[in-house]
């Protein structure tokens, strides 16, 4: 309740007026029972057509008048509450977008797209129930109760007998929910996470024949969330008819003995129909409540939910008041770096991992698979913080920076070339907004994405498709380092980015970035030891240990592990 008490107070002024339309509705519902009594005592039972023709009119005047409180009340309820669920989903979506990958790998893609999605879309509708129904009830059920004991003291016995087990049987349903209602959300999140799997890996299941099993693994999670649901619905279901039940014994007592107060001449009528009427407001005001109650376990759930990602503290924070400009451009140290992911007891996945990385230079590092290639060069941009030792970029530590500077001064190419919905010159200007189309041109012709984008219809207005799926994988990588390079940082990062490229095309692309970029610091994580033969420095790494350092015919020379690689890569030729 308190996430939702925190974004209603930012609507304060709509909250008053539906308040209002509240309060009205209410008078004007209790009115009409009050009018149609002295309709028929007044009117009616002494054959006054007058009289009933002046009440007849003020229920009509008083009917149409809250209709209208109905559409505005309606109108409020809408209004605040998706403002509410946008507001929620905007922080949400901004609270995301500061996580490092360890706050990702916490809470993992599929919830967090659940908790921004059908999390805030049940607060949503919890909240326009809330402003309708749960001002009205309240207020409804308490106007009732007043207007009961003055109608008739000696028939409020009926109603204030049946209260105890109307709150009992409520607060029955959201003990029994809530639990289920987690436990729903949870099952909904595993249906978010398989679907997002199949969906991004189909190629991959339909080339392994695995349809079946997907299906089973889809099956199995999608019967638990059904099977939580049916529980839920039936207990939702079982209320309703038992509510309803009582609700009847409750008018069956009220009619009998209004009806031997009427015969004793105790009771009028008319104050009978309008107690009646009464009893209904009371009982249906009550019930209504009943369903909002019901609704709130849910609620509760999705809100504690979102706050969790809320009221999450990102381990890599903005520093806004970091450095964000220094005298020097390029440089790159590790001084001693040691590094275990969160929450990992096992081995450092880095141990003393020392070097420097200069203007004008290239630096590559090769070895095996899992040796820590990626994972060093990600802690450069901070997407990880070291465990022990330090990262220095231009003479500081990284951590010492604004975040959003220390990345303006990287472009950082992944290995998993991504790309998004849009066009091409769009994707392009990621790394610069108001990039030129001749600079959009230098870059494509450099990484050799000038002659693919040239021959399409529309050229850089061509459209993409969610993660470029209608390019192939070397457009996409050409692409991205396209991205990197309208970026012109002062430090380029290739993490395996050359992978899906032709050895003409590579051999390309590299001597054109070398000759363009000739004084930018570029950092290269390859496979290929054709493609960083020609660095500067080639750092090589085995069990997340530096065990070799130097040039390529250094290390021929030097290291075992890397004659090894680049011997099940090379030909003797190559290798002399």
């Amino acid at each position: 309740m308190k996430l939702m008490w925190q974004y209603s107070k930012r609507y304060k002024g709509y909250i008053f007026l539906n308040f209002l339309c509240v309060f009205g509705f209410v008078l004007i519902e209790l009115g009409l029972p009050t009018l149609l009594a002295k309709m028929i005592d007044d009117g009616i039972n002494h054959n006054n057509f007058q009289i009933v023709l002046f009440y007849g009119l003020m229920m009509l005047v008083i009917s149409l008048i809250g209709f209208v409180g109905l559409i505005f009340l309606a109108y409020f309820g809408s209004k605040i509450s998706t403002s509410i669920v946008r507001d929620i989903r905007d922080d949400v979506f901004t609270r995301i977008h500061q996580f490092s990958h360890a706050e990702f790998d916490k809470f993992g893609v599929s919830s967090l797209i659940t908790r921004t999605g059908n999390d805030a879309y049940q607060v949503m509708l919890f909240m326009q129930q809330v402003l309708r129904m749960g001002l009205i009830s309240p207020i409804m059920f308490i106007s009732s109760l007043v207007m009961i004991v003055i109608t008739s003291p000696s028939l409020a016995w009926t109603i204030i007998v049946a209260l105890p087990l109307l709150i009992l049987g409520i607060v029955f349903i959201a003990i029994v929910s809530e639990p289920l209602s987690r436990a729903q959300q949870k099952s909904l999140d595993g249906i978010n996470r398989i679907l997002r799997e199949n969906l991004s890996g189909l190629r991959v299941v339909r080339a392994f024949v695995k349809e079946k099993f997907q299906e089973s693994r889809f099956n199995d999670v999608n019967d638990s969330y059904a099977s939580v649901s049916k529980k839920l619905f039936k207990l939702m279901a079982l209320a309703q008819p038992s509510f309803s039940l009582l609700f009847t014994v409750i008018m069956i007592a009220v009619v009998w003995f209004g009806v031997q107060l009427v015969g004793a001449g105790n009771l009028q009528i008319g104050n009978l129909v309008a107690f009646i009427d009464y009893i209904f407001h009371a009982l249906f005001s009550f019930m209504l409540f009943a369903s909002l109650f019901m609704l709130l376990p849910r609620a509760l759930v999705s809100a504690n939910r979102i706050s969790e990602v809320l009221h999450t503290e990102p381990t890599i924070s903005e520093n806004l008041s970091g450095i964000t400009k220094t005298t020097k451009r390029g440089y790159v140290t590790f001084e001693n770096v040691t590094f275990a992911y969160p929450g990992n007891s096992e081995e450092p996945l880095l141990r003393d991992i020392s070097f420097t990385a200069e203007p004008g230079q290239t630096v590559a590092f090769i070895g095996s698979t899992g040796s820590g290639k990626s994972t060093l060069i990600q802690l450069i941009p901070r997407f990880y913080d070291v465990t022990r030792g330090r990262i220095l970029v231009d003479d500081v530590d990284v951590r010492d920076y604004k975040l959003s500077s220390l990345r303006d001064k990287i472009g950082f190419i992944p290995q998993k070339a991504l790309l998004f919905t849009g066009t091409i010159a769009d994707n392009l200007r990621h790394g610069k907004s108001d990039a030129t189309l001749d600079e959009l041109m230098r870059a494509a012709d450099i990484a050799q994405a000038e002659d693919f984008i040239s021959r399409k219809e529309n050229q850089y207005d061509e459209l993409l498709s969610e993660g470029g799926a209608n390019m192939s994988g070397g457009q996409k990588q050409r692409l991205s380092i396209a991205r990197a390079l309208v970026k012109e940082p002062d430090i380029y990062i290739f993490d395996d980015s050359f992978s899906a490229l032709d050895y003409k095309t590579d051999a390309t692309l590299r001597a054109r970035i070398k000759e363009e970029l000739s004084d930018a610091t570029i950092l290269i994580v390859a496979q290929r030891v054709g493609t960083i033969m020609n660095a500067d420095k080639i750092i090589v790494l085995n069990d997340g240990v530096i065990v070799a350092e130097g040039t390529h015919k250094e290390l021929l020379k030097s290291s075992d592990i890397y004659y090894d690689i680049a011997a099940s890569q090379l030909s003797k030729e190559e290798l002399a």
